[in-house]
């Protein structure tokens, strides 16, 4: 995507975000939907009669009615609005990553708030602030695809090509499918919404699917945004930034992983991996982050942030005082023993994702200032990780050592001693450890392949192993104290 592009999307969120400081309808979650219904109509009128003019001259952002998505510039628009929603604080900006990675072994929180402190604990409780953002920030991701989707096949403007019309389709799609993947690996089972929620009664008690049935709504999705969407070559090479059907490939090769479907898996991955035009694993290992690097060839999909308008906040909390971040969470000892010893010290390991200031040791994925890393969301190793996984799964033991070596190689260590196909699952469950320290696949791996129940201890009990339940969080309660049809997990 070219530079101009960039600061028209730039534009284009800015003048959205004053629009909504004044009114927004599509972007609530349930609960607060109604918790402002008898507000609902006074604001609508009073944001139409104050910002008539602005919605003459630019669409909405984030759309709120069919009637708002007339043509081509406004379903764009819609759809940079669901993008906008993926990358906030709550969802990939922030918030649910953190779920990942603080829930894995190998962060620490330096701050004082305990509802932080829960999830490394594996101690989370209902009323847990994070994940009740998390839930809402999600559905509003949802809402604003199903925006795009109901309303974008009825416009009828020639600027609106079938070309363009399938993309942006197929990108609400993808969104969409990822959005309910992570409430599916985060939650469990989640009510499944695909039309748009517009008043404060809409999707009033809709029970919760089972886990199984909300992947198969995200394969659903995957599976309708795929022949829709373009090849990456299309966007141009150095576009990551919108969804592509290899993104939906690589998507798809995850979500089969977690669904044990250990032969699609294979093959979805094998898909990607193959475009060696467009996908390669970099060397050395910081070349996909480092230098102010966005848009490489190891990365599928990322999402972008401008710094300014739009910060990636990650930076701040990961980053130290003397770099003006907080460092709020930090790679604890275990971590940086494992990253700065043999065999993992190479000069082209993985120790360049942490840095040391004194005797400080931080995370250094995100350090650009401002705040304009992009928060890495698909990337090639994932895939050959998954390939290799997947074939262990199958007894294709010889293959599975190939994909898991060509990572260590990348990252310029020594080929794996794994012989047989537990020792060879294990050496995979280290490498992505290793391979995603500061990314949020640590916790979510250990959950999927239930692993996480010997690695961690029960909370409530000494010595005791971590319970099954808690390998799912807990429904907020918010969501709960106001829907009926929403049941708890059980245990919590």
């Amino acid at each position: 995507m070219s530079a101009t592009t960039f600061r028209q999307r730039a534009a284009i969120r800015r003048r959205a975000a004053q629009l909504r400081q004044t009114v927004q309808l599509s972007v609530f979650s349930k609960a607060y939907l109604r918790s402002i219904a008898p507000f609902l109509v006074m604001a609508l009128v009073l944001a139409l009669g104050a910002c008539s003019s602005f919605l003459d001259v630019q669409p909405r952002e984030a759309i709120a009615d069919d009637a708002t998505i007339v043509d081509q510039q406004s379903s764009l628009t819609a759809l940079n609005g669901v993008y906008s929603a993926l990358g906030s604080g709550g969802y990939y900006g922030t918030s649910f990553q953190s779920v990942g990675y603080l829930g894995g072994g190998d962060i620490q929180w330096t701050g004082t708030q305990s509802q932080v402190q829960e999830f490394i604990t594996h101690n989370v409780r209902a009323d847990n602030s994070t994940i009740s953002t998390v839930w809402s920030s999600i559905y509003t991701t949802i809402n604003r695809a199903n925006q795009v989707l109901a309303s974008v096949p009825g416009v009828t403007d020639p600027l609106l090509t079938t070309a363009l019309r399938n993309q942006y389709l197929g990108e609400a799609y993808f969104v969409r499918g990822l959005a309910y993947f992570d409430l599916g690996r985060t939650f469990g089972g989640v009510p499944l919404i695909t039309q748009p929620t517009l008043t404060a009664t809409d999707n009033q008690g809709v029970a919760r699917a089972s886990q199984a049935d909300t992947y198969a709504q995200a394969l659903r999705d995957l599976d309708a945004a795929e022949p829709l969407l373009p090849n990456p070559a299309t966007l141009g090479a150095n576009d990551r930034y919108r969804a592509t059907r290899k993104a939906a490939w690589a998507l798809k090769a995850r979500l089969y992983l977690y669904q044990g479907n250990w032969a699609l898996a294979e093959d979805y991955a094998t898909r990607v991996i193959s475009d060696q035009a467009n996908y390669q694993l970099l060397a050395p290992f910081n070349a996909w982050f480092a230098n102010n690097a966005r848009g490489t060839r190891e990365s599928i999909f990322e999402i972008f942030y401008n710094g300014t308008t739009e910060p990636n906040t990650h930076r701040s909390n990961w980053q130290p005082t003397a770099n003006g971040g907080t460092r709020q969470w930090a790679p604890n000892a275990a971590l940086v023993t494992l990253l700065t010893t043999a065999p993992n010290n190479t000069a082209n390991g993985r120790s360049t994702l942490i840095a040391n200031t004194g005797t400080t040791w931080y995370g250094n994925l995100y350090y650009r200032n401002p705040g304009s890393d992009p928060s890495y969301v698909l990337r090639l190793a994932e895939q050959y990780l998954i390939r290799a996984e997947a074939r262990a799964r199958q007894n294709k033991l010889a293959d599975a050592l190939a994909d898991l070596n060509a990572v260590r190689t990348r990252a310029g260590l020594a080929a794996s001693p794994a012989a047989t196909q537990a020792d060879i699952l294990l050496a995979i469950e280290a490498e992505r450890r290793l391979e995603f320290a500061l990314e949020p696949h640590r916790w979510f791996d250990l959950a999927r392949t239930g692993r996480a129940t010997t690695v961690f201890a029960d909370p409530l009990s000494s010595g005791a192993p971590l319970p099954a339940f808690r390998l799912l969080l807990p429904v907020p309660i918010s969501q709960l104290q106001v829907d009926a049809a929403l049941v708890q997990n059980p245990g919590y």
